[in-house]
């Protein structure tokens, strides 16, 4: 069955992704012939049947009819910049070794790097590829399942690279580029979708990765996640929720899904801090004002400093980076507003340390103190490849009882994890026994569940039924262990996206 075809209305370029090209024009010299079997352009083949040692580095991108420029998406208070076409035949002075190089298929077919980006990203959706990393004169690559797979082809020079990357990130965000070396925006592309952009250097010379993003926020029940404790959470009235896990485990996706469960059951006013906006969402019950840092305030902090006077009932702070924003958060929840944001932490109790190592120790008493009367709840969570294909999250969450809020205040923080995993239920629920549940219903491997621990050794003492807390479940005769294999109990584990 061909794939889908990617159209891009009116003056845009059209493309496909895996049906046969289109036949050529006559009275169109230029357009170069298919090397491809079966006349499928080199570029299009999936990556399940590329040989890339076999693929014609000279006619792996098809010609593109004309289309407007990359911009980035329009932001409150900010206009798109014009970009100019970037002068594909002539390199910057910026690598003499790029200059004295073979010219690359791109720049033999005059098929501009901006088009061929574009191209790139229509590959990444079709494959289902979380993120496509693109360093100036290296390998396009794509991540799908959380592995590398490389596309043919080459990504453009230095000097090409700096053109496109001033016209995606426009004048203000390609200034911080220039003097940071590293930043963040965010593009919409007709017919691809919502796309995330970390422009940075490696090696002096100019990089990015592209994330794909959901367009509009999902549904709490389809993420794989305790859906009901996460929709309570979302119901209080005050507190500070924190969202946790390594860059691409979910976060933003999980918290765009408890804005929209607000949005779709409250009367409240929700006010985002973001950096980029991410997901766009449609106001149903709610009022929904989201703000950029760097466009519509200067910092998550200073954002969220006004918007204790901006009639807020539900803050969203797009990541907490430093002590400011925690005592501006924490002020927040202490005068009746629902706080809710991310951090790059692996568990509940690093969350605590990681809090605490924000400030000197002379306020780690107050800070505790504070923390312990206004954490509602941290979710912990990380994507576990399943058994048939794709990742499936596996999750710690935190709902502070009253003996875990003691061992917060006192700074016991070592022992919360051994009461979240001796409790495993009213709000308490382990990695461990997430993982486990996820291996009795056979959607993950026994090997990829022990890798995901923080404690294997006692979730593989959980699975051979040693803990009393466990279900009394023997390991399959198949992974080298003795034992009986689990029974069939569906297959559960609903996809996350990324």
């Amino acid at each position: 069955m061909p794939s889908p075809e990617f159209q891009i209305p009116d003056d845009e370029f059209s493309f496909r992704n895996v049906a046969p090209a289109e036949p050529q024009d006559p009275q169109d010299p230029q357009e170069p012939q298919a090397s491809s079997p079966e006349g499928v352009p080199a570029h299009t083949v999936p990556l399940e049947t590329r040989e890339p040692t076999q693929v014609d580095p000279e006619s792996d991108v098809p010609r593109s009819k004309p289309r407007r420029r990359f911009e980035p998406v329009p932001l409150v208070g900010e206009t798109s910049a014009s970009v100019q076409e970037p002068e594909v035949a002539s390199l910057s002075q910026d690598s003499a070794s790029e200059q004295k190089a073979p010219p690359s298929s791109l720049q033999q077919t005059g098929i501009s790097p901006r088009h061929q980006i574009e191209a790139w990203l229509a590959a990444m959706v079709h494959d289902g590829a979380s993120d496509i990393i693109l360093r100036a004169g290296g390998r396009p690559s794509l991540r799908v399942d959380g592995s590398i797979r490389f596309l043919p082809g080459k990504v453009p020079g230095p000097g090409p690279m700096k053109e496109v990357l001033e016209g995606i990130l426009g004048p203000r965000r390609w200034e911080e580029w220039n003097e940071s070396g590293s930043a963040d925006s965010a593009i919409q592309l007709d017919g691809l979708g919502r796309f995330r952009i970390n422009a940075y250097r490696q090696m002096g010379e100019p990089a990015m990765v592209i994330r794909r993003v959901n367009e509009s926020a999902p549904d709490l029940s389809q993420l794989g996640l305790p859906h009901e404790e996460l929709e309570t959470l979302a119901s209080r009235q005050r507190g500070l929720i924190l969202v946790t896990g390594v860059a691409g485990s979910g976060k933003s996706t999980t918290l765009g899904g408890m804005i929209q469960h607000i949005n779709s059951t409250q009367e409240r006013h929700i006010i985002t801090l973001e950096d980029p906006v991410e997901l766009l969402f449609k106001e149903k019950r709610s009022v929904i004002s989201q703000r950029e840092v760097g466009t519509d305030t200067t910092s998550f902090s200073d954002g969220l400093r006004h918007a204790l006077r901006q009639s807020p009932d539900v803050i969203l702070i797009g990541e907490v980076r430093d002590a400011t924003t925690v005592v501006a958060a924490l002020e927040a929840t202490e005068t009746g507003h629902l706080v809710m944001s991310t951090m790059h932490t692996v568990n509940a109790a690093q969350t605590i340390d990681r809090i605490l190592g924000f400030f000197g120790t002379e306020r780690h008493a107050q800070v505790r103190q504070r923390l312990a009367g206004n954490l509602a709840g941290v979710l912990s969570q990380r994507l576990v490849p399943a058994r048939d294909g794709g990742l499936v999250p596996a999750f710690e969450l935190m709902v502070p009882s009253p003996h875990v809020r003691e061992l917060i205040e006192e700074g016991r923080t070592g022992e919360i994890a051994k009461v979240i995993e001796s409790i495993g239920e009213g709000g308490l629920v382990s990695f461990n026994h997430s993982l486990l549940r996820l291996v009795e219903q056979r959607v993950v491997d026994l090997d990829d569940a022990l890798a995901s621990s923080d404690r294997p050794e006692e979730l593989l003492l959980s699975l051979r039924g040693i803990r009393g807390s466990a279900k009394r479940v023997k390991l399959p005769e198949n992974d080298g262990r003795t034992g009986e294999t689990p029974p069939e109990s569906g297959s559960g584990g609903l996809r996350l996206a990324q």
